[in-house]
């Protein structure tokens, strides 16, 4: 269905990095892509299997890698309570945020992760290790920039001979000085860029005096944050099931509602509703998720150390995801690969 309006409305794209979004998707799974011929020997049956475009804003791509990820990340989660940290742009600041999306979005990863560690090793006297990821859009795909992190809830002290547990497992750091000391601290980066605040879309004296925020939430061992943030890390803003139809230039797609969890529809006029959907495509080469402190890739030995302190092993991994083979739709049976088709022109 996507696919299908991306077609109509051609024009619908405005970046480079929108544009090649939409040649992605509109190429998925396409003769486009290239793919391979099966054959079944008892049916002779002869089938089609096209490459995926594998886009981070593509609908149909992105799921085997979420959930290889989901399951990578179970292996490293701790004996100890963990949090859902959230950080969100004033809403004062989205228009902005949209003007140069890459430097903001990584300012936005700096500002809040050095937070957590200056208010981490200022109240508990611990390192944190934690990890973060971006998020865009609303449950309606309005442009609503903010970044979850999921913190463990204990700290490896500055010498890294101790683990600082917490007092209760219930509370991490108090959110009124994490959301004034990323305030402050994207106030002093936006200091170095003067060309920047000439060009600020609105007078900022009130952002600076306004509570930015920031919530906290425990979520127990930490496995269902996980499994929340998933959807995020190679999904996009909308999947082609919640579209429900196109008609008279509107589409309608369904939404779940943030108070009470009910399915809403709602109807936009087809350009707006694109608009919206093609505004949360990342810059190129931009990471969505980040790894701070000892959790970082970087940090090896750091996390042996904790392994050690905290006397816990790692548990096995999972035997691998058998391998793919296509079936044949009229006995089931697995079918032969029998030859390899070439790209198609592009799209």
């Amino acid at each position: 269905m996507l696919a299908d309006l991306l077609k109509r409305y051609p024009d619908a794209a405005r970046s480079p990095e929108q544009r090649r979004a939409v040649r992605a998707i509109l190429s998925c799974r396409t003769a486009a892509r290239g793919g391979h011929l099966y054959r079944c020997a008892p049916c002779d049956r002869l089938s089609f299997a096209y490459h995926s475009c594998h886009h981070r804003a593509c609908p149909q791509c992105g799921g085997l890698q979420a959930a290889d990820w989901l399951e990578e990340r179970k292996l490293r989660l701790l004996p100890v309570p963990y949090f859902l940290l959230t950080f969100t742009v004033p809403q004062e600041l989205r228009l902005w945020f949209k003007t140069e999306p890459k430097f903001f979005y990584n300012l936005l990863f700096t500002v809040t992760a050095q937070a957590l560690r200056d208010v981490a090793l200022s109240k508990l006297g611990g390192q944190p290790g934690f990890l973060g990821v971006l998020h865009t859009w609303s449950r309606q795909l309005i442009f609503h920039p903010h970044i979850h992190y999921i913190v463990p809830g204990g700290f490896l002290s500055p010498n890294q001979l101790r683990w600082v547990r917490l007092k209760d497992p219930h509370f991490l750091l108090p959110e009124k000085v994490l959301s004034r000391r990323v305030r402050n601290l994207f106030r002093l980066a936006l200091l170095t860029r003067p060309d920047l605040l000439a060009a600020a879309p609105m007078e900022l004296s009130a952002v600076w005096r306004k509570e930015w925020i920031v919530n906290t939430q425990p979520v127990g061992s930490g496995e269902r944050a996980l499994a929340y943030l998933a959807a995020y890390i190679q999904r996009t803003a909308l999947s082609s099931q919640r579209i429900l139809k196109e008609e008279h230039g509107q589409t309608t797609f369904q939404y779940r509602a943030s108070d009470t969890g009910a399915w809403k529809v709602l109807t936009l006029d087809t350009p707006e509703f694109l608009r919206r959907f093609l505004q949360h495509v990342l810059p190129s080469g931009f990471h969505r998720i980040r790894y701070f402190g000892w959790l970082s890739p970087a940090a090896k030995n750091k996390w042996q150390r904790i392994l050690g302190l905290l006397d816990w092993k790692q548990p096995p991994r999972p035997a691998p995801r058998p391998e793919w083979r296509k079936t044949c739709p009229c006995c089931g049976r697995p079918m032969q690969r029998v030859a390899l088709l070439p790209r198609g022109p592009p799209v």
